[in-house]
């Protein structure tokens, strides 16, 4: 089926193409087959290379519209915000300010622009960093808005801006229009925190629960028929229980308990409150901006500029860009973006840091522009492999954000983890879940980073399907069918499973649970005996993962780069080779042409696409809903699934 692109991709598209005319010869293509990657960015001598190389894709060969398009982007309109004070100069003392608001992701979704929504988090712990090197920065403005985020990066975010403060030589100043639970806990580290007027803090506390879908099922004549192997693997029980399980409701209690004494110890530590005054503010948990004051929850009453102007004095400010490079800049980006040069990558020994982030499916998967919203065998694996074989590898770094998916997948990645693990160092460092299936591909790591709150372990199988025989003989619609062999229809999603068919399905299942066990039990050096008494399904938090062995250190991101560069005895200073890269102008059109994640189900099934809804529906319950309709969407055609229903408290 033929897929039409939209204006704005067409319109990328025309002006991609249109930049092709200028040719690149052999020798401009050589020059840079040697680069560091964008995110440690270029040395001085690659820079004056690339830029004496003319360039199909550098200002001047776009042309004049090109210029004005770029510069249109770049510069605010007349009747917005500024960028930065009158007269701003780079080279004084001078402010920081940046907007954080949305969504923090691990990855931005691939797109015909090169970037997506979301901030990323590690990128902007990055620029963070790079900022906090500038002798003439001396303070960050932070308006924080309406964060989405789990517990696990918002420690993981405090963290980087406690490294910018650098134990007060620089200076944080927070603004916020209102602030919920994990806003307050991220802005509780700020020097000084200001509220608008009329604005007010919430923080009713965490709180964390599924929504049952059985009694909807039951008015449609759905019957989910599931098989689970744990008691406590409850992926099934929105569909199969009208209430959740004594097993589901204990694990829910240990994962809302340790994050609200997260909050509580976070906010109290910032803000320089008793606990007790903490949790007695939570249990109270609205107030206006006047009372927050008052309960020394904010410092301040006042509009951004007024709290800008205050603070900033008579230094100038400017907003802080995520990258310091515009790709329009970069003489060598279409070349890359068509696929003619290779990505940037360091040209010395060099740590790898690999993506891991969504959903974990079998076989191709969107290919690279769907690397940063699910986890497919094929090519995860195939790039493993890949750095496991380059002598200029020294160490990996997994980052690892899934809850789970399909067993078979998990198997064909945690088989090339171990590849790569005989090799070279192999470091997971877990986001926000990684769980389940997003365990699995962790277990064989030469180490194991967490957050305290990062949802881990799940280590249980389950499977089913829903039967629709009744439901659509409701609607006039009959069926019939001609078999050959005793269980020809015994993944027919018409009826449920008989006892022979699930007998069979229960022990494929066993298989696939002792295999995991197996797999852990090796690369943890426990016991199988001891993997079982922490498996079964159960949901862990990061802290009591390591308190049981599946962890082996509390820490985020930078920390497992950290250890891995010691261990492979490479230098902070060097850059990273970072999977997955930027995509290729084939790699979006297989995209658009194969209905993957960029622009099919994934985008379909957005927030985005659901705003409509949120005027009739509690939001977090959407959520809840939706995550069950992607999670049927995404294991269509998998057999065996290895999953968690369980979402991060917030």
């Amino acid at each position: 089926m033929r897929r039409r692109l939209s204006r704005p991709q067409f319109l990328a598209l025309a002006l991609t193409l249109s930049a092709c005319k200028g040719a690149v010869s052999e020798g401009e293509a050589a020059a840079d087959d040697t680069a560091t990657p964008a995110a440690a960015g270029e040395t001085e001598g690659e820079a004056e290379s690339e830029a004496a190389s003319p360039s199909p894709m550098s200002a001047g060969a776009l042309g004049g519209f090109a210029e004005m398009l770029k510069k249109g982007l770049d510069e605010p309109g007349p009747y917005d915000e500024p960028k930065s004070s009158p007269d701003f100069d780079a080279e004084a003392d001078h402010w920081l300010s940046y907007e954080l608001d949305g969504a923090v992701v691990e990855l931005q979704d691939a797109s015909m622009f090169g970037g997506g929504s979301g901030t990323p988090l590690r990128q902007l712990g990055d620029r963070l960093e790079g900022a906090a090197e500038n002798e003439a920065v001396k303070g960050l403005l932070l308006r924080i808005g309406d964060l989405q985020m789990s517990m696990a990066d918002a420690q993981e975010l405090r963290g980087h801006l406690l490294a910018f403060k650098g134990e007060g030589a620089r200076r944080l100043a927070c603004h916020a229009e209102g602030l919920g639970n994990l806003s307050m806990y991220v802005a509780s580290v700020c020097d000084e925190i200001a509220l608008a007027p009329l604005g007010g803090v919430v923080i009713p506390g965490p709180a964390s629960g599924p929504v049952h879908l059985k009694g909807l099922l039951d008015k449609l004549e759905l019957e989910a028929d599931f098989i689970h192997v744990g008691a406590f693997k409850s992926g099934p029980e929105p569909l199969t229980h009208e209430a959740p399980s004594p097993e589901t409701l204990e694990v829910m209690r240990a994962l809302v308990d340790g994050s609200y004494s997260r909050l509580v110890d976070g906010i109290a530590t910032g803000r320089e409150l008793e606990a007790k005054a903490v949790e007695a503010a939570i249990d109270e948990a609205i107030f206006g901006g006047e009372t927050a004051k008052t309960r020394g929850l904010v410092d301040a009453i006042e509009v951004y500029e007024d709290f800008r102007a205050r603070n900033v004095g008579e230094l100038g400010w400017t907003r802080l860009k995520l990258s310091e490079k515009d790709k329009f800049d970069d003489p060598m980006a279409l070349q890359r973006f068509l696929g003619i040069l290779p990505p940037k990558r360091p040209d010395e020994p060099h740590v790898a840091l690999v993506y891991a982030v969504g959903n974990v499916i079998d076989g191709k998967g969107a290919g690279i522009p769907g690397a940063s919203s699910e986890i497919a065998s094929r090519p995860l694996a195939a790039a493993m492999r890949a750095l496991a074989a380059d002598d200029e590898v020294k160490a990996v770094v997994l980052r690892v954000d899934s809850p789970g998916g399909s067993a078979l997948a998990s198997e064909i990645i945690h088989v090339a983890s171990l590849e790569l693990a005989e090799k070279k160092p192999l470091i997971v460092s877990m986001g926000s879940v990684a769980a389940s299936g997003g365990y699995y591909i962790s277990a064989g790591a030469t180490k194991i980073f967490a957050q305290p709150d990062t949802l881990t372990g799940s280590i249980g199988v389950f499977g089913g399907k829903i039967a629709m025989r009744d439901a659509l003989e409701n609607l006039g619609i009959q069926s019939y069918e001609v078999t050959k062999g005793k269980r020809a229809l015994i993944y027919s999603a018409l009826d449920p499973w008989n006892e022979g068919e699930r007998e069979a399905v229960r022990a494929e299942m066993q298989a696939t649970y002792d295999r995991f066990l197996d797999r852990v039990a090796a690369g943890r050096e426990m016991t199988r005996e001891a993997v079982h008494e922490v498996a079964q399904g159960r949901v862990w938090t990061g802290a009591q993962a390591r308190e049981r062995g599946l962890v082996d250190e509390l820490g985020g991101l930078d920390d497992a780069l950290a250890a891995a560069q010691a261990l492979a005895e490479v230098g902070p200073e060097v850059g990273l080779e970072v999977y997955p890269p930027d995509p290729t102008l084939r790699d979006l059109l297989a995209g658009l042409a194969g209905g993957g994640s960029p622009f099919g189900v994934h985008a379909l099934a957005g927030l985005e696409g659901r705003a409509w809804a949120a005027n009739f529906i509690d939001p977090a319950t959407l959520e809840r809903v939706a995550s069950h309709l992607r999670l049927l969407t995404a294991m269509r055609g998998t057999q065996i699934w290895a999953y968690s229903f369980v979402s991060p408290v917030h």
